[in-house]
């Protein structure tokens, strides 16, 4: 089986496959703090809870956006699954044409993403992921990764206006049934969530009109469901793309 993790700003992502099919799935929060035992004693216990085994697998692929960690997590590899982890870095091969002006600027998720994104759903295709950030791609249909660009995510949006502002409160994201509120709680939650499906709906008609023609849209992340339901230019939500990313791009490098 092949375990995979995908070490977010704010969480890590892991899923278990056994061959194309998805046998585990667990998040756990980031923690520049933990060491590798703090972490691998929590990665097997998840394991255990499914009745799986550490045993069992037979690869590890990383994509990590978060640097100090790697080193705690190839520890963590290595001496509970005695596993060498592969991390998605610039070398390992991805099927795609990158055509970044600096592809290491690149993050290893964006990667992944843009992998499924194109082999799964066609191409081209706009990818948008709603993590910490919201990063959106576009893959064209010869599959090579074009460029997209970067939005401040949702939760941090709105933890920056409670943080930084002396009156208003902090608040939890909410889809008010009007954009017109009566309370300020409810103004704060109109703003956040209808302004920020605007945004998501001009940047993806900008993106086709640059393009010069139609193309799918896949959302993956916490809040891309939410999005989606009020937005209607979302066509596909998978929360497993980054995930499924790494998988494809494990089978092009296992030999």
């Amino acid at each position: 089986m092949l375990f995979t993790m995908d070490i977010g700003n704010t969480n890590i992502k892991t899923g278990l496959f056994d061959g194309d099919q998805l046998v585990g799935y667990w998040r756990v929060a980031t923690n520049k703090t933990a060491t590798s035992d703090e972490y691998g004693l929590l990665i097997t216990s998840l394991f255990a809870h499914e009745g799986r085994s550490v045993k069992d697998v037979e690869g590890i692929i990383v994509s990590s956006v978060v640097p100090t960690v790697n080193f705690t997590i190839e520890h963590m590899c290595l001496n509970y699954f005695d596993l060498q982890p592969t991390f998605l870095v610039p070398g390992v091969k991805t099927g795609i044409n990158i055509r970044y002006e600096n592809p290491r600027e690149l993050g290893s998720d964006r990667i992944a993403n843009a992998v499924c994104a194109w082999e799964e759903y066609g191409g081209p295709v706009i990818y948008i992921d709603f993590g910490t950030a919201t990063t959106f791609g576009v893959v064209d249909e010869q599959g090579a990764f074009l460029g997209g660009c970067i939005c401040p995510g949702i939760k941090l949006a709105s933890e920056a206006l409670g943080s930084g502002t002396a009156k208003l409160p902090r608040f939890e994201l909410a889809k008010p049934e009007t954009v017109i509120g009566r309370t300020t709680l409810s103004n704060l939650q109109s703003g956040m969530y209808y302004g920020y499906v605007g945004q998501v709906v001009y940047l993806v008609r900008k993106i086709k009109q640059e393009l010069g023609r139609d193309a799918r849209v896949v959302a993956t992340g916490g809040m891309a469901q939410m999005i989606a339901d009020e937005s209607r230019v979302i066509d596909h939500v998978d929360g497993l793309l980054t995930l499924k990313g790494l998988r494809r791009i494990w089978e092009k490098n296992r030999n």
